[in-house]
């Protein structure tokens, strides 16, 4: 194996052998399926216990960045994306204002991707799409919020984008926001109007229109972000005032 760990001076020793093989995963020098050297050896080359190594590879496995084998050997497991994006959930359910860059994160990622529905989406894809809008016009005429179809048409967008990984990221971007979601789908009016602005992105799908589909998606997200921010503001601003008119 090419990569040379550095001696440890760390004096919580395992959590920087638990560093250093997260960044030597996330540089690409240990990949999935590669396997690492036994207790002995790592001890030799970090210039620690085994006990602390030991105790790393446990922490690293409760993560799932790797796989004990009994008998077989300690390897690299496959990072899935929504390992890498988990991390992001604790924020959001701390820091109300994460959800600012959870929008940025969707306006970079989502315009490009429905361009690339645009370009790649099946017939029949387009058409379940279509069939997910009917079902979200009759939850709304039925006074519903319809945010599972809210939900399904972004997450057939990112399917019919044909990458798996993309599909993944934006499944768990929508995850993290689903309460913000639900909440903006109950201010008056903005379930018809998020209808028309997926009809507008569904047109240009059918229509095979990628700069109209990136744009299209762009608005839609931003008029989200601005209604989900407002009401956010409003929250702090009503609990401000509990506070104030609350005695000393």
């Amino acid at each position: 194996m090419a990569w040379s760990p550095e001696p440890i001076k760390s004096t919580r020793i395992y959590e920087e052998i638990i560093r250093q093989i997260k960044t030597l995963v996330a540089e690409g020098q240990l990949k999935s399926g590669d396997r690492l050297p036994p207790e002995r050896d790592l001890a030799e080359k970090f210039r620690v216990s085994r006990a602390s190594v030991r105790e790393a590879l446990r922490a690293l496995e409760s993560m799932g960045l790797i796989e004990i084998r009994a008998g077989d050997g300690t390897f690299i497991k496959e990072i899935s994306v929504e390992a890498l994006i988990e991390p992001l959930a604790l924020v959001i359910f701390t820091q109300r204002g994460a959800v600012a860059e959870l929008f940025e994160a969707r306006k970079i990622l989502e315009p490009p991707i429905a361009a690339l529905a645009a370009q790649r989406a099946a017939r029949e894809e387009i058409q379940e799409m279509e069939h997910i809008l009917e079902e979200q016009a009759k939850e709304i005429a039925a006074g519903r919020t319809g945010v599972r179809q809210d939900a399904a048409f972004h997450a057939a967008i990112a399917g019919a984008a044909h990458n798996r990984d993309i599909s993944r990221i934006v499944t768990a971007l929508m995850d993290l926001l689903a309460e913000s979601r639900e909440e903006s789908l109950h201010t008056p009016g903005r379930p018809g109007r998020s209808h028309e602005d997926h009809r507008r992105i569904l047109a240009a799908l059918q229509g095979r229109n990628e700069a109209q589909a990136m744009e299209a998606m762009l608005d839609h997200i931003v008029a989200v972000e601005s209604l989900v921010m407002q009401q956010a503001g409003e929250g702090r601003e009503r609990a401000g005032a509990t506070r104030r008119q609350e005695p000393g």
